[in-house]
């Protein structure tokens, strides 16, 4: 079985092939995946363990190495095994069963502890701000906060939880094949709940369902009901009153008011208020630290970390000794689509809701395409521990203006070695009523779990499917098993198992709309991508495979962008290895590569340097092949460590906090040379890694080809949608669609502004995007394609 990615001129000499094509769709689909063991016998990593720096405590405890073998569990999969009765009409009615025996605890008094708060009973004597007083009576008060409180949250009903739970196992059966949750990773929150501390649960957000399954999967555990954050504005006031009813939590919109308004003072502190009696009681909660699927945006989400907010205010004044963090995840092999698009017609109600719920379930109706979905609970860690820890790790940044534009210009060499301070992330008015320095806490708290939570996601069969039918043109079977075992080695799960032609198949007939089959001579199978905007769904889901192998691509476009003024692009692989890379240079490269690549998509660790990332990202190249130590006449060997010298001031430095300065012991280090490997597998391996970041870098050259051509003054909306525009026209010229994505028109758009291209003034119609006085020459825009270019390996 093999791909080959043929240009749109044979694609279409080969349509006549329809109907054969849907003979073979039809032929051998059909079979039935195992449960998840080892790949191919090859060792499966145990992921999710919290950071050692940030919380060291932490990652001792919850965690032995007896967990790693517990395994996976289906868990919508219910038996009669699962109910206290046996019989044939328990195998019947065993759903309805194991819905009636799930432990609901009752919290009918929750908003009479919040009215007797002592937050609340300051509001209503007027002691603070917002409460009572300057013409606003102790009951005027005390009905507005019931208002809000009956916005925020109602007591969650045990009969209508067990009905959905009765409803959900019955139409998950019907539209996955399974949910898979590893019992180690359960076992690790399990005893994190056993220690008195309240569990919050912070999650990636894939799908409009993970707000459903996660609390699901969550009570079926026996954890108890979660309590969900809501985004108020997306869905209907019928579907948030059922919502709340079944453990929903909204803001209020007085809460985003402006920090001098008195309804905004007051709604803060009653949302203050109720979360403080929530982790009070103990109930878990569920924030998403991303934002919904469909959104074209900042990746980390700023109801989220209002949220968050919340639970670090509420730990640092007391309420609550200590609170456990727990990274979550949810992948699915295809993320479940539905008919309408929430974000595009408004807020979701309940009759659209079922709708599109209905929709879902007739074209799944007698459909073998169901797809697998796996549930990631990392090691929980504690907030505490981390806000003490976290602190000493904060060091000064700077704006990446100040960091890239003078380089891009060529009036400077020299990278500052300091971090980038990039923050895309809209503050909302929650959030500003805290200290600055809290608010910089949460925003590097998020971006600390969501790192965790993406490390600790499996890699699903259609990513790497995606990946390969992109950017590799061998033997399908030989690849996919190829991949798998990088994917496993590089520390990351996958969420499939089975034998190899049946995943290939499986994953194939789930791309069914993404990909042609063809048959050839002797019964070989042609897997060919279709032509057009389906090539963006593939580089979407290729895109899921990229934090697997980020530190390497990264690398590999920073030696691309090294080579790039010495060796033509298209020359043999043979003439390139003959150049000697510097390790200064190749620091400086790589320095360059993530001072331009968005946070959002790097999600690098703020404990974590970039200098020390440079050297993790030349470690990875060292490690798998692609860079080999060159021995110049005279030096030491570089794996000679015998003689290596240390100094008193280097032995009192913390991690992570190491310099070119601080030693004299860097000068052999900066002296040391590689060069490219030249086994015959590095030169396919090479062009892999760099296609990862292809669409990405292409979408950035190409939005610096358009600042000649685009209208300006005009609104960040509106010259986004101009860049999309011209994405899809060059797409449609060349064929590749891969960048042709609205999120890669944003990410380009913002990363320009942070780079000093884009200014964004005052304007009596509202802010506008202008062009740099910088960048206003087309010589200057050269130098920035130019400077861009230099990554990218065509």
């Amino acid at each position: 079985m093999t791909t080959m990615l043929k240009s749109r001129s044979l694609v279409q000499q080969r349509s006549s092939h329809n109907g054969q094509e849907g003979s073979l769709w039809s032929s051998g689909f059909g079979m039935k995946l195992e449960a998840i063991t080892p790949f191919l016998g090859k060792y499966r990593p145990f992921v999710g363990r919290c950071c050692q720096t940030c919380t060291p405590k932490s990652w001792e405890s919850l965690f032995h190495r007896s967990i790693m073998d517990l395994g996976f569990c289906n868990v919508i999969l219910v038996k009669e095994e699962n109910t206290r009765f046996r019989g044939w009409l328990v195998r019947r009615l065993c759903y309805f069963l194991w819905s009636l025996e799930q432990h609901i605890p009752r919290c009918q008094d929750a908003s009479q502890k919040i009215m007797e708060s002592s937050g609340v009973q300051n509001l209503l004597s007027g002691r603070a701000p917002g409460g009572a007083g300057e013409g606003r009576t102790p009951d005027l008060v005390e009905r507005e906060i019931q208002r809000m409180l009956g916005h925020i949250q109602a007591p969650p009903r045990p009969f209508l939880l067990r009905l959905l739970n009765w409803l959900l196992l019955r139409v998950l059966n019907c539209l996955f094949l399974n949910v898979q949750l590893h019992r180690g990773q359960m076992k690790m929150v399990g005893e994190a709940a056993q220690t008195g501390s309240p569990l919050v649960f912070l999650s990636t957000h894939k799908s409009l369902l993970d707000g459903i399954l996660l609390p699901f999967v969550l009570l079926s555990q026996g954890l108890g009901v979660l309590r969900v954050a809501w985004d108020s504005h997306a869905y209907s006031p019928a579907l948030r009153a059922l919502l709340r009813n079944l453990g929903g939590l909204f803001l209020p919109p007085e809460a985003n008011l402006s920090l001098d308004s008195s309804e905004g003072v007051l709604a803060r502190a009653v949302v203050q208020a109720a979360m403080e009696q929530l982790l009070v009681s103990g109930q878990p909660l569920l924030i998403f630290l991303e934002e919904p699927p469909g959104v074209p945006g900042p990746r980390l989400s700023a109801l989220g970390q209002a949220w968050l907010g919340l639970v670090v205010q509420a730990v640092q004044v007391g309420t609550v000794s200590d609170a456990m963090l727990v990274p979550v995840a949810i992948t699915y092999d295809l993320v479940p689509d539905t008919s309408c698009d929430m974000h595009a017609s408004g807020p979701l109600g309940l009759w659209r809701g079922a709708l599109a719920v209905l929709w879902r379930l007739r074209s799944c109706w007698g459909c073998l395409r169901r797809v697998c979905v796996r549930v990631h609970l990392a090691q929980p860690f504690s907030l505490q521990e981390y806000t003490i820890n976290a602190r000493s790790c904060w060091g000064g940044r700077r704006t990446l203006e100040h960091l890239l534009q003078p380089v891009v210009l060529g009036q400077c060499t020299i990278v500052p070695d300091t971090e980038k301070e990039q923050e895309w992330t809209p503050t909302t008015g929650l959030l500003l009523a805290f200290k600055e320095e809290d608010q910089l806490l949460v925003r590097r708290l998020s971006r600390h779990i969501l790192h965790a939570s993406v490390a600790s996601s499996a890699v699903m069969s259609t990513a790497i499917m995606a990946t390969l039918l992109l950017f590799k043109h061998q033997k399908l079977l030989g690849e996919f098993s190829w991949l798998t075992e990088e994917t496993l080695l590089r520390g990351f799960d996958v969420g499939f198992s089975g034998q190899l032609r049946c995943l290939v198949q499986h994953t194939l007939s789930l791309l069914r709309a993404h990909v042609i089959l063809l048959r050839i001579h002797r019964g070989d199978l042609v897997v060919v991508p279709r032509p057009g905007p389906g090539l963006m769904h593939l580089a979407r889901l290729s895109a899921e495979l990229l934090p697997a192998f980020l530190s390497e691509a990264v690398g590999a476009c920073a030696v691309r962008g090294l080579l790039a003024g010495r060796v033509p692009p298209e020359g043999p692989w043979e003439l390139q290895g003959i150049e000697l890379l510097g390790q200064s240079e190749l620091h400086r490269q790589i320095l360059l590569l993530l001072h331009l690549l968005p946070q959002d998509l790097l999600l690098l660790q703020p404990c974590q340097s970039s200098y020390c990332y440079c050297q993790e990202v030349l470690d990875r190249l060292i490690q798998c092949g692609l860079l080999v130590a060159e021995e110049t006449p005279g030096s030491r060997p570089a794996c000679d460590t015998g003689r290596q010298r240390l100094s008193a001031k280097l032995l009192w430095k913390p991690s992570g906090d190491f310099t070119d300065s601080d030693s004299d012991d860097f000068e052999e280090v900066e002296g040391r040379y590689f060069r490219l490997s030249q086994q015959s597998r590095c030169p396919d391996f090479f062009l892999f890694l760099c296609r990862l970041l292809s669409p990405l870098l292409k979408a950035f050259a190409q939005a610096a080809a358009f600042l000649h051509q685009g209208q300006l003054p005009d609104t960040e909306a509106g010259y986004t949608e101009q860049l999309f525009q011209f994405f899809q026209a060059t797409a449609q010229e060349e064929g590749i669609f891969e960048y042709a994505d609205p999120n890669l028109a944003v990410s380009a758009v913002w990363t320009f502004r942070d780079l000093g291209v884009l200014q964004q003034m005052p304007s009596p119609a509202g802010s506008q995007l202008h062009l740099s006085p910088a960048f206003a020459s087309r010589d200057n825009q050269d130098k920035l394609e130019q400077f861009i270019r230099q990554f990218i390996c065509n």
